[in-house]
């Protein structure tokens, strides 16, 4: 799972790139939210990998 929030992480970064420089204008709004999403994903994916204490 974490493997899976870091790849959509990623992918929201590089959306939130062509977002963010108005490249490509209407998308701004979807690569920002898709950015935050997975960024908290990503962060409750790492902090439940932690607490169970397994490898991935």
């Amino acid at each position: 799972m974490l493997g899976w929030a870091l790849t959509f992480l990623v992918v929201a970064l590089i959306a939130g790139l062509l977002g963010f420089t108005a490249i490509a204008g209407t998308a701004m709004g979807v690569a920002k939210i898709l950015f935050f999403v997975f960024l908290v994903l990503f962060v409750v994916s790492l902090v439940m990998h932690m607490v169970r204490g397994r490898s991935i």
